[in-house]
């Protein structure tokens, strides 16, 4: 399916899940915790390396899947599902560290790379929750500065 040209007249509109800057952030981590998965020793195959495979899929499809949906609320309980996939994410790498699979200075960049992602995730759900409330009417996925004890789940509010 081809998308519409764009009115150059007009601000560029989001069309696809695919323009999403959370789904963009969320895919670029997807392709580095793969990456990982490869360089697994061979005993890890269908232990770790699989798992990290799943729950990298997960971040992005409940990200698609979600946005595919038409109630904020579903929209929100997606983006919490992907939220948690990163966050397993975020504890392999700590195994992928603790049995010395990769170089701890590699884990700890992964990781930045993996708050990074958790900030613009907590930024979409904000944005999803405020939208839902009628407190917004443009998209502003920008990511905050640093991950606060506050900010653990900024959207829980919405009862899902």
């Amino acid at each position: 399916m081809k998308t519409p040209p764009i009115n150059a007249n007009q601000p560029a509109a989001y069309r696809s899940f695919e323009d999403l800057e959370v789904y963009k952030a969320a895919r670029e981590f997807r392709k580095a915790m793969y990456r990982v998965a490869r360089r697994l020793p061979d005993f890890e195959k269908f232990g770790l390396a699989s798992q990290i495979r799943r729950a990298a899929i997960s971040l992005t499809n409940n990200l698609a899947e979600g946005h595919g949906r038409f109630h904020f609320l579903d929209q929100i309980r997606f983006t919490l599902i992907s939220r948690g996939s990163l966050e397993e994410l975020m504890d392999d790498l700590n195994v992928c560290s603790d049995e010395n699979y990769l170089p701890t200075v590699e884990v700890e960049s992964l990781k930045q790379l993996g708050w990074r992602t958790l900030n613009v995730i907590n930024g979409y759900g904000r944005y999803l929750r405020l939208k839902k409330a009628g407190q917004v009417s443009t998209l502003r996925e920008a990511e905050s500065s640093s991950v606060s004890e506050s900010e653990d789940d900024p959207f829980a509010e919405i009862p899902l």
